[in-house]
């Protein structure tokens, strides 16, 4: 229930905070202004036997948010990517929350798979180890199949997890009504559609069947991609709340001790890594959206390997040129054409100065040219980025949220390999690229043959549609029928030359 109950739920996440020594760790990474830190203190200080006490063996940062929860942990694991927006210190310290959690009980693991397979452990598997990972939601057991004596991972949700999710997100449903109600100017950034965002994000995580999909469908459109690999599902083994894959064995993508003396070359993979993600937002429309150290390997023969498959991103055809227009300009440095799909995309409100916004850009993207990657501080731009989207009235686009902060997490993890990775350089022949195939010839060429598709299927619906619009618009005033007549010529003259066209042209090529 979202009601407001959830303000103890908001005052213990700030008390928390506090008892666990947590407080002044935030505020010093990001940097808060004294009027801020005295506002936090203020109203987490009174409460502090209200909090969660944690672990006291976790770094202050970890343990409080291991305390609060699974979503809580899931923003950290975020911010652990982002060493130049948190610092080095918290992000280290919140790097454990990837991978390194503390456990549930074997016991209660095999309780979850019996229940889940319908067959004793002993049945399936000959081995079955403690847990080797721990994350927010599951946890993994390696383990060793009877039949074919293979290695598989096992992954299994944690016991009640539905429920403790439930109540951090009814939490973060009950903050985001309060800014609605009460800060008028955040609300272009459209609190409640992020968090139904996150929250039906989440909510796949949380059955093992759609994670089991999501990573079929992934391999089917990355199986030819060189240096990259994912583990085979084992569907037979694998229901909601357990999902057995094939064991990958390398070496984690956040050791660098390990990649070194493993004989990787670090600025290679960071390279790879933001090249294989960019290529399947733009190439696929589908990527890996939880690509934080905890997620990749390195195998012994250099692949890149991908697991945890719970939160996958999806952009329609049409959004991907969008992003892909606007990073090729940034890249170019043609700040003017960026302003342009800013605005042809509806991104930006009409009645704003596509000139001026096009400044306001530069200031954001100029600093990045000509300057090693490690002197740019990445959370002065982010700020000053967030300050320009204010003022130009820009909604937050809840499709691109996944996008966005993946393009961070990645980012974060090329730069934790090698801190003079440059987003930018990287990204120009992958972008380059698309853009060809995307925006030229051929591109005409295949969506005049999607309008001409689609037209065949309707064809045979159109006398009836436009009768039936001419039905309803006969009870209306005349304007108004009126108005109707450009529409259904518009539609039909369109449609005959699209079709017509299309069909010439394919006699012409053949």
């Amino acid at each position: 229930m979202r009601g407001p109950h959830n303000i103890i739920r908001l005052i213990r996440t700030g008390a928390t905070l506090e008892r666990t020594g947590a407080m002044n760790v935030v505020l010093d990474a990001f940097e808060a202004p004294a009027a801020l830190r005295f506002v936090a203190h203020a109203l987490g200080k009174p409460f502090m036997w209200l909090g969660y006490k944690g672990d006291p063996a976790m770094p202050p940062a970890t343990r409080a948010l291991t305390a609060l929860g699974p979503a809580y942990i899931k923003f950290g694991q975020v911010l652990s990517t982002r060493p130049d927006v948190v610092g080095d210190e918290l992000a280290v310290q919140l790097r454990v929350l990837q991978d390194k959690l503390p456990p549930f009980s074997i016991e209660a693991a095999k309780a979850e798979v019996e229940r889940e397979l319908g067959h004793p452990v002993s049945e399936v598997f000959s081995e079955f180890s403690e847990p080797i990972a721990a994350a927010s939601i599951a946890q993994v057991h390696k383990a060793k199949l009877i039949d074919t004596g293979e290695d598989v991972a096992v992954k299994v949700l944690r016991p009640g997890i539905e429920r403790a999710f439930r109540k951090d997100i009814d939490a973060f449903y009950f903050a985001a009504r309060i800014v609605d109600l009460f800060a008028p100017g955040a609300r272009r950034l459209r609190p409640m559609e992020v968090i139904e965002h996150f929250d039906g994000v989440v909510r796949g995580e949380l059955d093992l069947r759609l994670e089991s999909s999501a990573a079929s469908e992934f391999e089917a459109n990355t199986r030819d991609d060189e240096g990259f690999c994912l583990p085979p599902i084992r569907w037979a083994l694998s229901a909601r709340r357990v999902m057995t894959l094939g064991w990958a064995d390398g070496a984690p993508l956040g050791d660098n001790a390990a990649l070194d003396a493993a004989g990787h070359n670090r600025g290679e993979l960071a390279e790879r890594v933001l090249r294989l993600f960019l290529l399947h937002a733009l190439r696929d429309g589908y990527f890996h959206a939880d690509m934080h150290q905890g997620n990749l390997k390195v195998a012994p023969n250099g692949d890149i390997i991908a697991y945890d498959f719970g939160i996958m991103g999806h952009i329609d055809e049409y959004t991907r040129r969008v992003y892909a227009e606007i990073l090729f300009g940034f890249i170019r440095r043609d700040y003017k054409r960026v302003a342009e799909v800013h605005f042809e995309a509806g991104y930006v409100p009409a009645d704003k100065d596509v000139d001026e916004f096009a400044r306001a850009l530069r200031a954001v993207g100029e600093p990045i040219f000509g300057m090693d990657a490690t002197q740019i501080s990445m959370g002065r731009l982010l700020s000053y980025l967030f300050e320009v989207t204010e003022r130009f009235g820009m909604e937050t686009r809840t499709e691109l949220i996944l996008l966005q902060r993946t393009m961070v997490v990645v980012e974060g993890v090329a730069r934790s390999l090698n801190p003079h990775t440059n987003i930018w350089e990287v990204a120009r022949p992958v972008v380059e690229d698309y853009i060809k195939q995307s925006i030229g010839p051929r591109a005409v060429v295949s969506d005049l043959g999607k309008t001409a598709r689609v037209l065949a299927r309707f064809g045979p619906r159109l006398p009836g549609l436009v009768e039936a619009a001419l039905v309803r618009q006969a009870a209306d005033q005349e304007p108004v029928r009126k108005s109707i007549w450009p529409l259904v010529l518009t539609a039909s003259v369109v449609g005959f030359i699209v079709g017509g066209g299309f069909m010439l042209l394919l006699d012409a090529l053949t």
